[in-house]
């Protein structure tokens, strides 16, 4: 015996208010291109996608970086190509991008720029000689006043380098696979800026 199944088109012209093809047809128009809805953290809107050259990296995962109980920043992740290991993500020569929402003005320009000091002696073992150099280019762009509300975007390509921005505006591109694979690791290594902000940066 054959069973038929009703089709989209027959459901909707049982409705008293769709009798109409162009009227189902809007409408499945309208059920197929809902926008997707960024991600909310701590207050600070995360968009879906970031594009980085000419690449689109997708949303992974977000935290917040505190610091007795005082909530400093929204860390967010963005990949290429998805995936929850972290020793991946910092070795990869992909696009990605890590994005830095300030939430507090306790965040001072100086203490930002210590943390990134302890955070790349940490992830690089202390060994931090053979990519001074772009560390030392980075933080001389790090002078501008940190206040709730500021946004830097770490967006590594490939053959490129890692593209450092602050509210969209273009600071610097740092050249090199091992600084990215640094800078990452600040908060994706063993030994990352936060436990807790790095699994929620990964998805979990």
């Amino acid at each position: 015996m054959q069973v038929s199944f009703p089709t989209l088109q027959n459901t909707l012209a049982m409705t008293s208010f769709s009798r109409s093809p162009l009227t189902w047809l809007l409408l499945l128009a309208c059920l197929t291109h809902l926008p997707a809805q960024a991600a909310k953290v701590a207050g600070v809107s995360l968009d879906d996608t970031l594009t980085v050259g000419k690449q689109t990296t997708t949303y992974h995962g977000a935290g917040v970086r505190k610091k007795l109980f005082i909530k400093l920043y929204v860390g967010s992740l963005y990949l290429a190509s998805p995936t929850a290991d972290a020793a991946s993500i910092v070795a990869a020569d992909e696009a990605m991008a890590i994005r830095l929402d300030v939430l507090s003005d306790l965040l001072t320009r100086k203490k930002l720029v210590k943390a990134l000091d302890e955070g790349f002696a940490k992830s690089t073992g202390g060994n931090t000689q053979a990519i001074q150099p772009q560390i030392d280019q980075m933080l001389s762009f790090m002078q501008d006043k940190i206040s709730p509300g500021s946004r830097y975007t770490l967006a590594y390509e490939p053959g490129v380098g890692t593209h450092i921005s602050r509210n969209g505006e273009s600071l610097t591109v740092i050249e090199g696979l091992p600084f990215k694979q640094a800078l990452f690791g600040i908060w994706l290594s063993d030994q990352p800026a936060q436990d807790s902000l790095k699994a929620a940066m990964l998805g979990n």
